[in-house]
């Protein structure tokens, strides 16, 4: 029979010691650690969630999800598991409170900077608008159109639940800066369909001191002033009204910064037409740009040219392998021309030889007069 009233001296085994015992075994967790965890309890606005510590962790509803959540429903199921973000310490229960939004926040960052280097168009729906431009979701993540970016003849207020093509201008995730532009994405899908040396008709949408801008197609593209003829022109307002429809040339399509570059000047047949007679010049346009397409492919065939003569001209004056060979002499030559040491050695005088052509001091000393004589 076992004696009952054995004390803890004889066990050897106190509860210090299971304590002691149970904290070398337990799981030490810190804020910013991903863990597995299972749900085993579903609250109203939050669930329990077993993670292996002493006391069962809590996620808040607004932590469930980088989307708003209206219940845990929506996101958690009893005995689900799945990973989890260590929000925050224990608190004085010695609970901890877990986060998947921030793994889903970190994940949408890494998404987002992927989708960038690869230069990608994505769409999404604008569900709100402000002062400076239009608010849209990208992998959950709020991104912001700046309203020079907004290529639309709609008021901005009007672009709300409209779906827009978007191209990426700025990705910080230690800013929580996220800058999208639906000019840019615009100007891409056009670029496809046009060509430098085009002729296109435009109205014209905006006038500044440096230029005017024309719509064509949907997209903005900018008649410098310096473009505009031939002849100076003190201000673009002096030729263009707002609204004013407009023949122009493409000459210069910058995808990566989404710019178009228009010509007028290019146009005239005679220069400062565009001042004299627009009419005359919106006549010629197709032909003046079928001259300017035949000189841009004339420059390109000649400097293809140059450049393939100089390749043949570099290539001509190293002369091949064989010849380089011949030019060196062999080995044996080249030892003939070196004398031998004992020939050396016969040119240069013996160290006694050397002694006898150096006067010595006495007799140096009887050439100069002593300083007392002078």
């Amino acid at each position: 029979m076992v004696n009952q009233n054995l004390t803890a001296t004889e066990i050897g085994f106190t509860h210090e010691d299971f304590a002691a015992l149970l904290d070398k075994y337990d799981y030490h967790f810190s804020p910013g650690d991903v863990v597995p965890g299972t749900v085993f309890s579903i609250e109203p606005r939050g669930a329990l969630i077993d993670i292996g510590a002493k006391t069962a962790a809590y996620i808040p509803i607004q932590e469930m999800s980088i989307n708003r959540v209206d219940s845990p429903e929506e996101v958690l199921q009893s005995n689900e598991t799945r990973e989890f973000f260590i929000l925050t310490d224990e608190n004085e229960d010695g609970q901890l409170t877990l986060s998947i939004r921030r793994i889903e926040y970190m994940r949408a960052w890494e998404r987002v900077r992927q989708l960038q280097a690869e230069d990608a168009t994505v769409r999404s729906g604008v569900f709100a608008t402000n002062r400076g431009g239009a608010l849209v979701r990208i992998e959950g993540l709020r991104g912001f159109i700046p309203g020079s970016h907004i290529s639309t003849r709609k008021p901005k207020e009007e672009l709300v639940g409209e779906e827009l093509p978007l191209k990426f201008l700025e990705v910080d995730e230690e800013r929580n800066r996220l800058v999208l532009s639906h000019r840019r994405a615009l100007v891409e899908r056009k670029m496809n369909r046009l060509e430098v040396g085009e002729v296109v008709i435009g109205t014209v949408r905006g006038i500044k001191p440096y230029g005017a801008f024309i719509d064509i197609g949907g997209v903005s593209g900018l008649l410098h002033i310096s473009e505009i003829s031939h002849e100076h022109i003190d201000t673009p307002h002096s030729v263009f009204n707002v609204n004013d429809e407009v023949k122009v040339m493409i000459i210069d399509l910058d995808a990566e910064r989404g710019r178009i570059s228009l010509s007028t000047k290019q146009l005239e047949p005679e220069p400062g037409d565009m001042i004299k007679n627009r009419d005359l010049v919106y006549d010629k346009a197709e032909e003046m740009a079928a001259k300017y397409r035949e000189q841009l492919l004339a420059k390109q065939q000649g400097a293809t040219a140059a450049a393939a003569s100089v390749e043949v001209v570099a290539e001509e004056e190293i002369p091949p392998a064989a010849e380089l060979e011949e030019e060196i002499p062999p080995a044996a030559e080249l030892e003939e021309e070196i004398p031998p040491a004992a020939e050396l050695e016969e040119e240069i005088p013996v160290v006694a030889e050397i002694e006898k052509e150096i006067p010595a001091a006495t007799e140096t000393e009887e050439e100069i007069p002593a300083a007392i004589e002078e």
